[in-house]
């Protein structure tokens, strides 16, 4: 993987490291964005109202009033022409990172992000690179209607050309924005939306993985647990109540959603026999199953028991007030866990 260093240089803006301590993590990826953009002039934000207001979730808080309105640009509600605007920025050398203000807010620039900028390097062999960087919060939790909680991730890791990642935490959150804006590839870059309160500690000294890493966030030795953004931590919620009642669930975080690194994942599996996916997406030809069909492919002889997923239905996002029976919980999770472990 490209480093950030070998693809940003110097201003005469100073970065400034966040302060030391825990930080929630949509004031690390202001931080992140912070850092991007004092490291590289050709660093660009575009989104609607990221300016003065800083943003619906307050991510971009700051930053124009520190860089300019040249460089955080509050775009026309118009998600087709920012993606548009920015593959021309990318075109003449910018690195543009849109932000879209929630995840089912996507779509009317969908055509542009999986026809245009994610086949542009190939159609041109090359000769162009697309180093643009789409940032969507994601997810539920949060009480909204819908078109503000959908999980689209499948939509994109469907598609070829594009890099989809996604941070569970404060100090990956910190790191992966910087490394998705130096990377030369057309990055979706999923905000679970849920978590931007959370607090985290942030190390700012160097990225603990590489951007398209996996990573094992709780040892076991009886089940393997594997989910990405907001659900990781309620993966972590079960492994603590299966621990209570005497089963010991490992946890793995998928981070980038394509590729997906599974060296971790399938060293888990081999190691545990078991594996539960879960996530807040619905489970037809998502992720999880993506997942779980190449679990079962490359560690067949591994398994004691089928690979289970746990998911959000298959019908459209419900109404707030039904969102906790729609979304997985760790109630669901350990359920799949005492499956797993009777056959």
């Amino acid at each position: 993987m490209t480093s950030v260093a070998s693809t940003t240089t110097s201003s005469d803006t100073e970065t400034v490291a966040p302060a030391p301590g825990p930080m929630p993590l949509g004031k690390a990826l202001n931080a992140g964005l912070r850092a991007a953009l004092a490291a590289n002039d050709r660093v660009l934000l575009m989104g609607e109202d990221i300016g003065p207001l800083g943003g619906v979730f307050r991510v971009t808080e700051g930053l124009q009033a520190e860089f300019g309105p040249r460089r955080v640009i509050d775009t026309p509600l118009a998600e087709s022409g920012i993606i548009g605007t920015a593959i021309g920025l990318a075109m003449t050398g910018f690195r543009p990172v849109c932000e879209i203000q929630f995840d089912g807010f996507v779509f009317p620039g969908f055509d542009q992000i999986t026809t245009q900028l994610a086949k542009l390097t190939s159609r041109t062999e090359g000769a162009l690179q697309m180093p643009v960087v789409i940032r969507i919060p994601y997810g539920g939790h949060i009480g909204a209607i819908e078109h503000h909680q959908e999980s689209p991730e499948a939509y994109f890791t469907h598609t070829p050309g594009l890099r989809v990642v996604s941070p569970s935490t404060a100090n990956d959150a910190y790191w992966m924005i910087q490394e998705a804006i130096a990377s030369n590839d057309p990055v979706v870059f999923l905000e679970p939306k849920s978590t931007y309160w959370t607090k985290g500690e942030v190390d700012t000294s160097a990225p603990a993985l590489p951007l398209h890493a996996s990573r094992i966030v709780r040892r076991g030795t009886d089940v393997t647990l594997v989910g990405h953004g907001a659900m990781v931590g309620t993966l972590l919620q079960a492994a603590a109540l299966a621990e209570a009642e005497g089963t010991s669930c490992e946890v793995v975080d998928v981070r980038s959603l394509s590729p997906i690194d599974y060296g971790p994942i399938l060293d888990s599996v081999r190691r545990t026999g078991r594996m539960v996916y879960a996530q807040e997406a619905p489970g037809f030809t998502s992720l999880g199953s993506e997942v779980a069909a190449t679990v079962a492919e490359k560690a067949f002889f591994s398994l004691e028991a089928p690979v289970l997923r746990v998911s959000g239905f298959d019908t459209p996002f419900p109404p707030a007030k039904l969102e906790g029976l729609y979304l997985p919980d760790a109630d669901r999770i350990l359920e799949a866990v005492d499956r797993a472990l009777t056959y």
